[in-house]
């Protein structure tokens, strides 16, 4: 298949009003067509046997591109890994990083975690934020969590999609594991915009109680902001 005619086949899932609603809410360099999800993960199934030719299409079209995140996605363990910084490179907003969840990965959590660091440690937004959705995602349990804080304490939340991520994260631990949550946010381990909308996530959640989420609102660091 060429890529002109994957274009044709893609071309025809297009919603132009669809394409509008997303450009609100997605800021991407890629362009994008409108295809909604089902329909592009349909695609990506249905063309899986092509992946070898179409991972080499250009990355010009969002829709693309969140194809070849799919195909990625569903590879054994071993394909995963190799794509893996190439998939982290293409991300350059949110839902194309959140969107891409490698089902292999849950019976490779001990021998991801250095490879995880290892992109962490390159310090992009997104190759810091990847990381941090897999953890929250996959990690938060017990055992995970002396290496969940440290990700948490080398994470530059400057960058804005990571603030939130982290946020998000702590939220998930705060929800997951109650205790260990607590005495996380009283360690004031991140920055107080990150602190507070951490909080703000885990009292969202209709799994914790009336008086858990007081004593979360009794830990806001008071800010001027």
């Amino acid at each position: 298949m060429t890529y002109s005619e994957f274009l044709n086949i893609l071309s025809s899932y297009a919603e132009e009003a669809f394409a509008a609603f997303q450009k609100r809410l997605i800021f991407t360099k890629y362009s994008i067509l409108g295809v909604r999800t089902p329909a592009m993960r349909k695609l990506a199934k249905e063309y899986a046997e092509n992946f070898e030719e179409m991972i080499r299409f250009p990355d010009e079209y969002y829709e693309v591109v969140f194809i070849k995140l799919t195909m990625i996605s569903a590879l054994p363990y071993e394909g995963y890994l190799q794509y893996l910084e190439y998939a982290v490179s293409l991300m350059d907003d949110w839902a194309l990083c959140d969107s891409f969840k490698a089902k292999s990965i849950a019976r490779h959590k001990e021998e991801l975690l250095p490879v995880l660091k290892k992109l962490f440690e390159r310090g992009g937004e997104y190759e810091q934020r990847y990381p941090l959705v897999v953890l929250l995602n996959t990690y938060v349990e017990e055992k995970y969590l002396p290496e969940i804080e440290e990700f948490i304490r080398g994470a530059n939340t400057q960058y804005y999609y990571v603030h939130m991520a982290v946020a998000w994260l702590i939220a998930e631990v705060v929800v997951k594991q109650y205790s260990h949550g607590i005495t996380l946010l009283q360690s004031r381990m991140v920055d107080a915009k990150t602190h507070n909308k951490a909080i703000q996530k885990a009292i969202e959640s209709y799994r914790l109680t009336t008086e858990q989420k007081e004593l979360l609102r009794s830990l806001k660091i008071k800010t001027n902001l």
